[in-house]
């Protein structure tokens, strides 16, 4: 039997997500609240019905190939199909409050791990659930964006940040004045996954998150923004990989898509000697 494609699987997950999320996201029914979720976060009819889309093609994947593996969700927490690892990890719509207001930014992230831990990662997709646009990486594999190798956009000033991301509260954009002082402009996405996937193609010079988030959350664009060659740590300069792959852990993050990017922004924040 192959092995499992797993990119493949995750287009055709996206594919049945985009179906079943954009025609109620910004409706009512779309944001009707159920219980809180396994992440913390109340899980609404947006979310509800993206997971469910999700878990019935990895239910057909146990069941009818008799793969064995684990599935972490934000929304259900952790499913046992038969093994731990591989270890797939799933947000449904990351930027859900952005797809329960009708904000047409919000994402899929899907990753799959062979170990714990976030550097574990071997194979993740983001998907833009608006306008379809894919970004996958398969570890030592490289990056690619709608299919093509990603390709990263140069910087235009090297005087200043041009434009700094930032994740997500009025109390971020405190915490990281010194990079907010330096850049000449703001973007605050409301989806980490595709805010990273972003900073990986050089569409933002740095993205931080100065509050601390899920790690979980991070896992495919992490992947994505190394294969390119950017950098990711926390705001302190530590990294972020060895962190286990939970709903439980949160970090800082600070991202760039070149190391000298990170090395400015660091040195800014005072983090560096």
């Amino acid at each position: 039997m192959k092995p499992v494609d797993w990119i493949e699987l995750f287009r055709r997950i996206g594919a049945g997500v985009r179906g079943a999320v954009i025609p109620i996201a910004g409706t009512v029914a779309g944001g009707v609240r159920f219980e809180v979720g396994a992440g913390g976060d109340t899980t609404m009819e947006v979310d509800r019905a993206a997971e469910a889309v999700v878990f019935t093609e990895l239910e057909a994947l146990a069941r009818e190939r008799g793969e064995k593996f684990s599935v972490l969700s934000e929304e259900s927490g952790m499913r046992d199909f038969g093994a731990p690892f591989p270890l797939v990890l799933v947000d449904p719509v990351d930027g859900s409050l952005n797809a329960r207001q009708g904000v047409p930014l919000f994402g899929l992230m899907l990753a799959v791990l062979d170990g714990p831990t976030i550097d574990d990662t071997f194979a993740g997709l983001v998907l833009n659930l608006n306008t379809g646009e894919e970004w996958t990486a398969i570890r030592k594999q490289g990056a690619r964006r709608s299919g093509a190798p990603l390709a990263m956009i140069p910087r235009q000033d090297p005087k200043r940040i041009e434009i700094l991301g930032l994740e997500s509260s009025p109390r971020a954009i405190t915490e990281a004045r010194p990079l907010v002082e330096r850049a000449s402009k703001l973007r605050i996405l409301g989806s980490m996954a595709l805010s990273i996937a972003h900073t990986a193609s050089g569409g933002f010079d740095v993205f931080c998150a100065p509050m601390p988030v899920r790690v979980f959350d991070m896992a495919a664009s992490l992947l994505l923004l190394a294969e390119a060659g950017g950098v990711a740590t926390d705001m302190r300069g530590n990294p972020i990989g060895p962190q286990p792959a939970s709903l439980e852990r949160r970090t800082t993050l600070l991202c760039a898509p070149t190391r000298e990017l990170h090395a400015e922004a660091l040195e800014i924040l005072g983090a560096l000697s």
